[in-house]
């Protein structure tokens, strides 16, 4: 039988949890609401079981999205997953926020395949989270993406990928990606509208449950890959 996982996804604006018999989604909630990862992850999570009339215990595995993005949702995403993780003994999957963000643009690809995939998050200012990314196709899970070098905080300019762009077709997605458009403008870029949801976590989170790729609950952290940066709030002098 195929395993049952919780997905969630707080790396980014959005916030979301999937439940997944295997690759297929049995139940999601998401909201795009700012600042909301808090409040509504618990109450999404409670709606989901209750819906599918399951309890924690009843899923095989909690995986987590674990960074790199924002800073406050990641804690907020990692810290209940590990909660659920240790209040129940299910075991603890983590899965990249740009792996999700790379799966959901090979499955909503319907042109040609691209030579190379960018998913991007939004890091503020003309900044990215990146990594390259190709597709590969399996035989039980269909297209997945994998990640072909490593993730990294980027200054986007018109420079940037022109390398890689002259190679072939080259398809940027996730919210970093949408304000990139009037930067990269070479004519083998390709963008399209995905962004970040634990829709997008299943295959991923079935291929680590296969083959025991779990977490250690206590030590586990996400990736922020940047230090935590406060703003001063302005004062009158």
């Amino acid at each position: 039988m195929q395993p049952v996982i919780l997905l969630l996804e707080t790396s980014t604006a959005i916030c979301s949890v999937s439940l997944t018999r295997g690759t297929d989604i049995l139940a999601s909630r998401q909201s795009s609401e700012p600042k909301v990862h808090a409040s509504l992850l618990a109450v999404f999570i409670d709606q989901i079981l209750k819906e599918q009339r399951i309890t924690l215990r009843d899923c095989n595995a909690v995986a987590v999205s674990g960074g790199p993005g924002s800073y406050t949702g990641l804690r907020v995403g990692v810290s209940t997953a590990k909660g659920l993780c240790f209040g129940s003994s299910v075991p603890l999957i983590e899965v990249g926020s740009l792996d999700l963000i790379a799966q959901l643009t090979a499955e909503n690809n319907p042109g040609e395949r691209p030579y190379r995939m960018f998913p991007m998050i939004d890091a503020r200012r003309m900044e990215v989270y990146t990594a390259p990314y190709s597709i590969t196709d399996t035989k039980d899970m269909g297209k997945l993406a994998h990640r072909e070098g490593p993730v990294e905080a980027m200054t986007v300019t018109a420079e940037s990928f022109l390398d890689i762009l002259e190679a072939g077709a080259v398809v940027f997605s996730g919210d970093g990606a949408l304000k990139c458009r009037d930067v990269i403008v070479h004519p083998n870029a390709r963008f399209i509208p995905v962004t970040s949801h634990a829709n997008g976590m299943a295959k991923a989170a079935l291929k680590a449950f296969r083959e025991q790729k779990f977490e250690d609950v206590a030590y586990y952290t996400p990736f922020y890959l940047k230090e935590f940066m406060a703003i001063r709030p302005k004062t009158d002098f």
